[in-house]
């Protein structure tokens, strides 16, 4: 293992000669707002080493991660708002304020306990509502079930997963009956936020389920590709049937 304080050390003194009048000029023309992309991009590619259980790629996208914190702070610390040791100092603060169970007195044995007391240690900061803190940039379905789970603590939830069974086919039959388009895509949008309630009452993490969802669509659907090719034959040669037939096959694989 590396010194933490010296490798750490290093990369603000990289960043610091990147931004510097001999630096590099593509570093030199970022902007906190022009950096926006790559801080998502890096975020995903984190996760996405997460879900491949990936130690090495783990490493290295952490890195890449926490060049872009170190990049923003450096962009901060030349407008005069703040360095990266304020930066630090700021979320060191933080978790010691919300972890009075492990710095202070406080005693929570429990990991609902502490979920419990979460928000109102957020309200000790400031914080006046409930779903305040929230981020609207968040994937949808991630949204959904951050301020379902919020409203769940103080009580805003159904008794069971049966009303949320219930409330998927209410919402299933008004996007059925819906007529034009914003009263379709306002259905549509209660359908998923339904759809994300049961998944929440399952355990299932939304984002997460549908991404998988959709590599297993991915996955079939070039299985159809590779068999057809091996015959001579296109996609749009195909009919439904064969197609369908195929995915069949893909599915009985595995796929």
């Amino acid at each position: 293992m590396q010194d933490r304080t010296s490798s750490l050390e290093e990369l603000l003194h990289i960043m610091d000669k990147l931004l510097s009048p001999e630096g590099c000029p593509w570093d030199r023309e970022q902007t906190h707002a022009s950096l926006v992309r790559y801080l998502l991009e890096e975020s995903y590619e984190v996760i996405d080493a997460i879900q491949r259980q990936d130690r090495d790629g783990l490493r290295e996208e952490l890195g890449d991660l926490l060049l872009q914190v170190v990049f923003h702070a450096a962009l901060a610390e030349r407008e005069g708002w703040f360095d990266f040791g304020d930066v630090a100092q700021t979320v060191s603060r933080k978790m010691v304020g919300r972890h009075p169970h492990v710095f202070g007195s406080l005693h929570l044995e429990s990991s609902d306990a502490v979920m419990e007391n979460w928000e109102d240690f957020k309200k000790k900061e400031g914080k006046k509502h409930l779903l305040e803190g929230i981020p609207a940039m968040l994937p949808a379905l991630m949204r959904a079930e951050k301020m379902q789970e919020k409203a769940s603590r103080v009580g805003f939830d159904w008794d069971g997963i049966e009303g949320a069974l219930e409330k998927i086919k209410e919402e299933a039959d008004e996007l059925a009956r819906a007529q034009g388009d914003a009263e379709v895509r306002e259905e549509t949008g209660d359908l998923f936020f339904a759809l994300v309630n049961v998944a929440r009452f399952k355990g299932v993490e939304s984002e997460q389920a549908l991404q998988a969802a959709n590599d297993k669509f991915a996955r079939r659907f070039r299985y159809i590709e590779e068999q057809l090719g091996l015959r001579q034959r296109d996609l749009k040669e195909a009919s439904l049937q064969e197609m369908d037939d195929l995915w069949e096959e893909a599915k009985s694989r595995g796929l």
